[in-house]
């Protein structure tokens, strides 16, 4: 099972083509720059895609709809 659930993110997303775009560029960042924008033991997930939906889901990500 994903961590965090995806429908709770779509809440604040207005499709999931968006949510990949916005996903897929944060994890690319954060492993070309190792730069994280949390403590790396508050992560749940261990791959950068889990991470960039963590930071998504608690609001570090901003969104323009």
């Amino acid at each position: 099972m994903i961590y965090p659930s995806i429908d709770k993110i779509l809440n604040n997303i207005d499709s999931k083509y968006s949510l990949v775009h916005i996903i897929a560029k944060r994890a690319k960042q954060i492993q070309e720059t190792g730069h994280y924008q949390l403590p790396e033991n508050e992560y749940k997930n261990k791959k950068e895609l889990g991470r960039a939906l963590e930071e998504l889901e608690k609001g570090l990500i901003k969104v323009n709809n």
